[in-house]
C-alpha cells in the first residue's frame, strides 16, 4: 500500500504541487472561472487570454489544495496554450480517460507529458483532484463563473 501512495506522489507531482510554474493570476484575461470540489475542499480559478484566431494564448490559476490538484493544474496550462477552446476540450476528454483508466496512449504527446497524473487511477476520489482545473478551464471557455468537481 505505501508503495501505491508513493507512486501517486511521484518526485513530479511533488514538486509541481509545491512549486507551481505557473500559478499567477493573469493581469489582462478574456474569461475566468473558478472551481470547488466539496469533497475535499480544493479550490482554484483559472483566468485564460486569447489570441485574434481564438487560440488560448496564455492561462494561469490560483489553487488551494492538494498537491495533486496544483500539479494537475498546472500541467493544464502548459497543455492548452497555443490550444482552440474545441482541442482543449477533446484533451481535458482523454485526460479524464487516462486519469479513469490508467492508460496513456504513446502516440499522444500532451497526454504523455500528463503521464504521472494516470496514477490516480487507483485511487478514484483523487480523480476529482486532477479534473478540478480542468473543469474550471472548461468553465472558463464557456462563460461559466462557477463549475464543480461533481
Amino acid at each position: 500500500m505505501f508503495e501505491d501512495v508513493r507512486d501517486l506522489y511521484s518526485a513530479s507531482i511533488v514538486e509541481r504541487g509545491r512549486r507551481p510554474q505557473h500559478m499567477r493570476r493573469l493581469e489582462a484575461f478574456d474569461a475566468t472561472a473558478k472551481g470547488d470540489n466539496p469533497m475535499c475542499g480544493d479550490r482554484v480559478q483559472v483566468w485564460v487570454r486569447y489570441e485574434a484566431d481564438g487560440t488560448i494564448a496564455e492561462s494561469g490559476f490560483e489553487a488551494r489544495g492538494c498537491e495533486i490538484s496544483k500539479a494537475a493544474a498546472d500541467l493544464m496550462v502548459e497543455a492548452v496554450q497555443g490550444q482552440s477552446p474545441a482541442d482543449t476540450k477533446a484533451l481535458f476528454a482523454r485526460l479524464r480517460e487516462m486519469v479513469q483508466s490508467g492508460e496513456c496512449p504513446e502516440h499522444d504527446a500532451a497526454l504523455v507529458a500528463m503521464r504521472p497524473l494516470a496514477a490516480v487511477h487507483e485511487y478514484k476520489s483523487r480523480v476529482k483532484c486532477v479534473t478540478l482545473p480542468w473543469h474550471a478551464l472548461i468553465g472558463a471557455i464557456e462563460g461559466k463563473g462557477e463549475t464543480s468537481s461533481e
